[in-house]
């Protein structure tokens, strides 16, 4: 699975922390930046990310700032980005479950590195529930169009 990661400076040594153990679960993973601790703007990066889930570029994405929260409404402006904010393992797979959220949006301040490191391995390994929610995931894409 190709995989885009990007942090504001906040999350600079979760980002740091993630990239190893899924590149070592055989994820290619393309470091979107921040590279170092100066401050930059989380929807610089976020818009990066979005762009590269909407093209199809990458398969999924993470994004990582103080609470996630700001990731996850930028990233979200994009047509087929659904970037959900986890601050729990439950949270993680119903993001996935009902929802086949396609960019983990994780806090840097609220969540600790191991809980962090949980919650996006479960958000990996859990899948799509699609039944009736398929349903709703074309109804959310639709709403997102364009009115002609």
């Amino acid at each position: 699975m190709k995989i885009a990661i990007g942090s504001d400076h906040r999350g600079l040594d979760l980002k740091a922390g993630l990239i190893e153990p899924l590149t070592n679960q055989g994820h290619r993973v393309e470091d979107i930046g921040a590279f170092d601790s100066t401050s930059v703007d989380y929807p610089d990066i976020a818009a990066v990310v979005g762009r590269l889930c909407q093209s199809g570029d990458i398969d999924r994405g993470i994004l990582i700032c103080g609470t996630g929260i700001g990731m996850s409404i930028a990233a979200n402006r994009f047509s087929g980005v659904r970037a959900a904010v986890c601050h729990d393992r439950r949270s993680a797979e119903l993001s996935r479950l009902h929802n086949d959220a396609n960019v983990l949006c994780l806090s840097a301040d609220l969540v600790s590195s191991s809980d962090n490191e949980a919650i996006a391995a479960l958000w990996f390994d859990t899948g799509f529930d699609a039944g009736r929610h398929q349903r709703r995931i074309e109804k959310i894409e639709h709403a997102s169009q364009p009115m002609p």
